[in-house]
């Protein structure tokens, strides 16, 4: 195009954007052909794990429920992305790993973050974060905690007590079945598994 006078133009190819990343000074645009479409998944994948996304209408969970909500308060920063908190006391180490944390005070206020883990001493919560926020986080912001779920049947079961909307076939032959022989001990006699 010359972008002196738009009228002149070419249509050298046609396709979408992609990834877009920014630099200092410029960015790059990905442009995607109309066959990357053929590379995407349609429709449902058979796995093991839920393919739900938890809280969503497939999965059935109301996370705004103070059963699997609570509100904490950073006590000590361990790492720009690690801290104690304070207000989480009320669950088990692990309740919050692979949830989300909204950022109620501070620097970040309004954004959410994915909890990577969920450590409990002594009723101080240790929790690291999946990224490093945005913008530094400091003792006193305030923040709601959110369960997260790991996507096993056994985890839908026992947390969530939601085994009926379990949305994974975790009896699928794992990809290890393709290795396994027929033998007299063991199991391995060659019948269904």
């Amino acid at each position: 195009m010359n972008w002196s006078d738009p009228s002149q133009r070419v249509l050298l190819r046609r396709g979408a954007v992609g990834q877009i990343r920014r630099g200092r000074m410029a960015f790059v645009a990905e442009v995607r052909s109309l066959a990357h479409v053929l590379g995407q998944t349609v429709g449902r994948t058979f796995q093991a794990g839920c393919d739900a996304r938890l809280g969503d209408a497939r999965c059935g969970i109301d996370l705004e429920n103070t059963i699997y909500k609570a509100a904490g308060v950073i006590t000590d920063l361990l790492r720009d992305r690690a801290f104690m908190a304070s207000g989480l006391s009320g669950f088990e180490a692990g309740w919050s790993t692979s949830g989300t944390l909204t950022w109620t005070s501070g620097a970040n206020v309004g954004r959410i973050t994915e909890v990577l883990a969920h450590g409990l001493t002594d009723a101080i919560a240790t929790l690291t974060l999946l990224e490093a926020p945005v913008r530094a986080i400091a003792e006193g912001d305030g923040f709601i905690a959110r369960a997260g779920c790991d996507k096993r049947i056994a985890t839908c079961s026992a947390k969530f007590a939601n085994t009926p909307n379990f949305r994974g076939f975790p009896n699928i032959p794992g990809q290890d079945a393709v290795l396994r022989y027929a033998s007299q001990d063991g199991g391995h006699d060659g019948s269904v598994l």
